[in-house]
Parts: C-alpha cells; structure tokens; sequence
C-alpha cells in the first residue's frame, strides 16, 4: 500500500477475480433486458388477471423487472399500504401454488424476480397454478 489512499480486500487485484468481473459484466453487458421487462410484465399481468378473474382484491405491482403481490382492493404504494393487506390470504395462495409446483416467497413483503432463465413455459405454467389455486381459494369463501 504506497500513496495517499489504502485500499485492501480480499481478492483486491488478484487476476482471477479480475477476470470473473469482467466476464460477468460482458455477459450482463449483453443480456435481452427487454425480454426480461417483457417477462415480468407478462407474469404480474397473468396473475393479476388470474386472482381478479377468480373474485379475489389482489395488487401487483411492478417496477421494471421486480414485482409484488398482495391481497388488497387498494394500491400498494408503500409500507403501510403492504401492511393493510391480507396476510393471510396470500398465505392460503402460497401453500396453493407450493402444491401446483410453484415457489413464491413466503412473505407478501418479498420480491417476485422474474429472471432470463425463466421461459414463457414456466410463466405460462405459474399463471395456470395461479389460476388453479385463486378458483380453490375463491371456492372456499
């Protein structure tokens, strides 16, 4: 460490670790975000028509590629909105699409994540589960 400023890390300057970055980058560098965006859009917009086709309030909102999903007939727009929803109907559609095959996160107050290795065949199958577990979930009302 010469000169005005120390800096250490781990794999500070090791080649190899050099050399992951960049690869990494090259390849986010050349990653189809529009079909990413086009991916989400297509996910959050089946399950919203799923769950609303079924009877249920249900929220999906979207930023770019990270969504939410929540049981409220008002728009999620921040931390207390989220906390208004229903908990325990997202609870009920998180075992429903478990059993279908389909892993959300637990909590209505995580992320959905669409990534590029997702094809329009697991969208159109978590959009199916959905619609499956909403007609199970309406049922039951």
């Amino acid at each position: 460490p010469l000169g005005p400023v120390y800096q250490a890390g781990t794999l500070a300057g090791n080649p190899l670790a050099c050399a992951a970055g960049l690869a990494a980058l090259a390849h986010l560098a050349a990653a189809d975000y529009e079909r990413l965006e086009a991916s989400t859009a297509r996910l959050t917009d089946g399950l919203a028509a799923a769950l609303s086709g079924a009877g249920l309030s249900v929220q999906v909102p979207r930023a770019w590629t990270l969504a939410g999903l929540f049981f409220s007939p008002a728009p999620v727009r921040d931390y207390d909105d989220a906390r208004a929803a229903d908990d325990k109907q997202y609870a009920r559609f998180f075992q429903g699409m478990l059993e279908r095959g389909v892993y959300l996160a637990p909590s209505p107050f995580e992320a959905v994540f669409v990534s590029l290795a997702h094809r329009d065949a697991d969208i159109d199958r978590t959009i199916a589960a959905a619609e499956a577990t909403a007609a199970e979930i309406a049922a039951s009302a």
